[in-house]
């Protein structure tokens, strides 16, 4: 039986990151994400203490105090780190994306697996003129999605992409 060693296992080329950065809307899009939710977890812990009885209220003070340092440096650092990290790129082969700000997940679809190209504009997006592209593919790991692309290539994207993949054979399966 043959052992492979780490530097062995793996001798392909190394994954590189995708070639394109969402837009730069997207860092101001994520902090006014984050400062919603931000209010609305602010709201439930204070309504939360104002019903506790006085024994209980006691312990939840400093539980109160981690959970909005933690809010808070969410709010300042995850946007930036978000930006920094969360890369996309589709070729004539693949749709590729890099997300995440804690941990890292990059996902590739062969276009030959692409079912649909969906759009999609919340309420907040539409006002910083961003738009999510879902990719739904016959993969078990769910859709890839390019978050936060500007509106216009969002569109020419999701364009691109129908039309390669109506010209590919193969039900996608």
């Amino acid at each position: 039986m043959t052992v492979v060693q780490p530097e062995q296992a793996h001798t392909g080329p190394a994954l590189r990151e995708p070639a394109y950065q969402v837009s730069p809307r997207a860092l101001r899009y994520w902090v006014v994400q984050n400062f919603i939710g931000s209010i609305i977890v602010w709201a439930i812990l204070f309504t939360v203490h104002w019903f506790l009885p006085d024994a209980w209220a006691r312990w939840f003070g400093p539980l109160f105090v981690v959970i909005m340092v933690y809010n808070l440096l969410e709010l300042v650092l995850e946007p930036a780190i978000r930006y920094r990290r969360t890369r996309w790129e589709v070729t004539g082969e693949r749709v590729f994306s890099q997300t995440g700000w804690l941990s890292r997940e990059q996902r590739i679809a062969p276009l030959s697996r692409v079912q649909t190209v969906d759009t999609e504009r919340g309420p907040v997006m539409r006002l910083f003129r961003l738009a999510n592209v879902t990719v739904t593919t016959a993969s078990a790991a769910g859709p890839i999605t390019l978050p936060c692309l500007d509106t216009d290539l969002a569109d020419r994207v999701t364009a691109d992409l129908a039309r390669v993949t109506g010209q590919t054979r193969g039900d996608a399966t």
